[in-house]
């Protein structure tokens, strides 16, 4: 890759891209969606039911928008064109140019989604020409009984899972999990899983929208069609092993880092903030985003307040040496490559 810039580059970069960056959600409406974006997360959501609010997505045709400060208008891609290394840091730039790794989304399911799965990078790259999707699942808010399905309950073949799939029996074989809020979950790539009726979560993934469905409750949409299955490009996408490695444990102590998930495609942390916490960023080569899961807080980056409150996402760029986020009691993920 030809000439990066390296961190603050000059005084025009540093002033603009001082400040924490908020972007417009882009809303997306499927069948099973409900209303907590609109009633738990106050989005200004102009439909009676929502899916999903995408809060920070450099994904082709779904680009977010600055909504705040002197970026205000520039999109996302605009941004990572212009400041590059800036705002991405030096090494994420050199690992994925222009391309944002992550995608934040919050999703509401008044109904259960679909049983998939996503192909890992090498199986992506040579079908999709994407990325494989690893992710991760932050519970918000769930309904009393509310269920997750993350993986099998048994070990199995190829052989024995298409068995169970011929006879309609896949549900029998699927690892599900009652969860509450603060429940978190690490989906990594070939593994099955679904979010049930009655779930608010946070996802971070990387970005990539690949998605194998294998079951759909054999439902129809408003025009009486089913939703289309990914058989057989998932048969050798699946893991079929039993495997007990997805429910994440994770230290809440205040005003700390707590560590959630590190893997090769981001880093999250929980952060229980109780009146002030300086977060030291200078020695970090990557963009941070903050999301705020409970309570409120505000995020100041030298003169630049911002407010965060539940289901609200921020954006700090590389070159920012020093955040402080102040609040009451509030609960913050924060996310890094």
């Amino acid at each position: 890759m030809e000439s990066l810039k390296s961190g603050l580059q000059n005084k025009n970069t540093v002033t603009e891209l001082n400040y924490p960056i908020k972007f417009s959600p882009i809303f997306k409406e499927y069948l099973w969606g409900g209303a907590k974006l609109k009633e738990v997360l106050a989005k200004d959501v102009n439909t009676e039911t929502a899916s999903e609010s995408w809060e920070i997505s450099a994904v082709e045709g779904n680009v977010s928008q600055v909504s705040n400060g002197d970026l205000q208008g520039k999109n996302l891609q605009e941004l990572m064109d212009t400041y590059t290394s800036d705002l991405l840091g030096k090494s994420v730039y050199e690992r994925f140019g222009t391309k944002f790794p992550i995608l934040i989304k919050f999703i509401d399911a008044r109904l259960d989604l679909s049983v998939q799965l996503h192909p890992h990078d090498d199986l992506a790259k040579e079908r999709h020409n994407s990325f494989g999707k690893t992710e991760m699942w932050h519970v918000m808010q769930a309904d009393p009984g509310s269920k997750l399905i993350v993986g099998f309950n048994q070990e199995l073949t190829k052989e024995s899972y298409l068995e169970h799939l011929e006879k309609g029996q896949l549900l029998e074989i699927l690892n599900q999990e009652v969860v509450e809020a603060g429940d978190t979950y690490f989906i990594n790539t070939g593994k099955v899983h679904a979010i049930g009726a009655g779930i608010l979560l946070a996802e971070i993934q990387q970005t990539s929208d690949i998605t194998y469905r294998i079951y759909d409750y054999e439902r129809k949409d408003k025009d009486g069609n089913t939703r289309e299955l990914h058989t057989e490009l998932a048969v050798d996408a699946i893991d079929y092993s039993l495997k007990d490695d997805f429910k994440v444990n994770y230290q809440k102590q205040s005003n700390t880092t707590n560590s959630m998930v590190n893997c090769p495609y981001f880093v999250t942390n929980y952060l229980n903030v109780v009146g002030s916490y300086v977060k030291q960023l200078v020695n970090r080569d990557s963009f941070t985003i903050y999301i705020c899961v409970a309570g409120k807080a505000q995020i100041k980056i030298g003169e630049h307040t911002e407010n965060l409150s539940m289901g609200q996402t921020v954006l700090v760029p590389a070159a920012v040496n020093e955040a402080v986020i102040s609040a009451a009691d509030a609960k913050i993920l924060e996310v890094y490559i």
